[in-house]
């Protein structure tokens, strides 16, 4: 057995080169003409971005051969069980497992300085395990997505009303956080699992809309932790990075972080793979060559997440909050807003969960939906949701006045679109806000807001929340696109019985598909 299949690797590391690129070279543009920068802290982004790509491309390789093998394997194993018990247990066990594990996690703990870090962290993930219970339930009861998700929106926002503002765009940030890169693809594959023991038409729709849900959790648990804790939500990570003299001081940053990140993604990928060794040998053990094929995945996906994170980290986040904070004591602070969008728009083919994502869906969906044009989806909704958040740093406005109309466009959407383009839409909404947004964008917006006086917890935070938000509408959009598309051929094709069916379901309507120009509508 090849421990790297060359071939592969190579194709990964041309997605991961396409997808890195583009915000790297308009970073790069930026550097080099309007906000020169150290030529130490250019060297450091340039090296974090060869990071990043080779990162990615080892982490998106592992998620196919590990991540996604174990969550379906686990998924169809405690549903053939038939014991209810067993799988509410495993389903929570898992949901908390895997959510503590989670490294940007760490991160968002790190912002709340009044919680302590293992409260926050422990009720996180007791928040998802709930969740990914509540998802694990729809599934095999057969519960339509839309109604669980305007049940727990309106709670969510009832609940609003008693957090301190402060607290807000944190609550609203963590649903973003912590469906990060080790969460999303093991969710996504527990949902396959879970649904493929069902053998009704809609059993491969419903395997969405794990991430959906399970992003409401930490919201809530953040939010009842600022009623307990007290309203202290003042800290925040320094961004900046220490000016060095020569490049090979430049490489020992590097080199000194790489052992923490090897530390911490060890303790997000450990227990994980121990977790499964167990399963596994009490539930019917797989053939030693597929166990092998897991295992090796699970070193890519190691090794993937720690030069990703360490690119990200002491590459990209400083230079970020740089280039927000000098646009901010410019004359011309306004540019934040399409400098952001700009940069939204091609950060999110960086993020690692959205490859994972798109390919999902493009599998699970035999093309009917390309992955290409959700990819495209995704990018105009995190550009618009980015220009949104950089107009709340400009302005101060409360998030409140962005989040609750965009949920209320998103969640009556529901009841229009066909049913996989809400779970996917939902889905989706996690998956964009993972390490890219919270290492770049974010240190962008709160060098911004710093630079203008702002208040930097209340307005500055809230970039991922914002970013969770608005692919909801855009991918929601396509499927009203999808839905108009198909309406018009079975009229064209005057088939009566067809004409009449208000129901959209994807497996049998696949010959109707979706491409490029579709995405003009949107």
């Amino acid at each position: 057995m090849n421990i790297i299949n060359k071939t592969v690797l190579s194709e990964k590391l041309k997605e991961s080169l396409s997808s890195v690129l583009p915000v790297t070279l308009i970073v790069l543009f930026l550097l080099a003409t309007f906000i020169p920068v150290p030529a130490s802290m250019l060297l450091a982004f340039i090296i974090g971005a060869v990071m990043i790509i080779f990162g990615m491309a080892l982490f998106t390789m592992g998620a196919e051969t590990s991540m996604t093998p174990i969550g379906e394997y686990v998924g169809t194993q405690m549903t053939k069980s038939r014991k209810l018990s067993l799988i509410v247990f495993v389903s929570f066990f898992v949901g908390v497992l895997i959510t503590v594990s989670e490294p940007d996690l760490q991160v968002l703990a790190n912002q709340i300085s009044s919680i302590p870090n293992f409260i926050l962290i422990l009720s996180v993930g007791v928040g998802v395990g709930l969740f990914l219970v509540v998802s694990m339930l729809r599934i095999l009861f057969r519960i339509k997505l839309k109604y669980l998700l305007l049940f727990f929106y309106t709670v969510l926002f009832i609940l609003c009303i008693w957090i301190p503002e402060n607290f807000l765009s944190l609550a609203f940030d963590s649903g973003g956080v912590t469906t990060g890169p080790m969460t999303v693809p093991f969710i996504m594959a527990l949902g396959v699992g879970v649904a493929a023991i069902r053998s009704d038409d809609s059993a491969e729709n419903d395997s969405f809309g794990l991430v959906a849900l399970c992003s409401i959790g930490p919201i809530i648990a953040v939010m009842i932790l600022s009623l307990v804790y007290g309203v202290d939500a003042e800290a925040y990570t320094d961004y900046s990075l220490p000016l060095v003299d020569t490049s090979r001081d430049i490489i020992g940053m590097f080199l000194i972080s790489v052992p923490h990140y090897l530390g911490e993604v060890a303790i997000a990928v450990a227990p994980l793979a121990v977790f499964f060794l167990v399963f596994q040998f009490i539930c019917g053990r797989i053939n030693t060559h597929n166990l092998i094929k897991i295992l090796i995945g699970l070193v890519y996906t190691y090794l993937g997440l720690v030069l990703f994170l360490t690119g990200v980290n002491v590459g990209f986040m400083s230079v970020g909050n740089y280039i927000g904070q000098t646009l901010g004591e410019s004359k011309f602070d306004f540019l934040i807003i399409p400098l952001g969008m700009i940069i939204g728009y091609f950060i999110v083919s960086a993020e690692p969960a959205v490859h994972v994502l798109t390919k999902q869906v493009e599998e699970t969906t035999s093309g009917t939906i390309p992955g290409k044009l959700l990819g495209t989806s995704l990018s105009i909704g995190v550009a618009v949701s980015v220009g949104l958040a950089m107009i709340r740093v400009l302005t101060g406005i409360s998030i409140m006045w962005f989040l609750i109309p965009g949920y209320a466009i998103a969640l009556v959407l529901t009841f229009f679109v066909p049913d996989i383009f809400t779970s996917i839409a939902f889905d989706s909404g996690g998956v964009a806000s993972g390490p890219m947004t919270a290492t770049f964008l974010l240190p962008f917006a709160v060098g911004a807001c710093d630079a203008l006086g702002g208040n930097i917890v209340e307005d500055a935070f809230g970039v991922v929340a914002m970013v969770a938000m608005t692919p909801l509408i855009t991918i929601q959009i396509l499927g009203l696109i999808y839905k108009i598309k198909h309406n018009r051929s079975v009229s064209a094709e005057a088939a009566t019985a067809q004409s009449e069916e208000t129901i959209i379901d994807i497996p049998e309507t696949a010959k109707i598909s979706l491409d490029d120009e579709d995405i003009i509508d949107l």
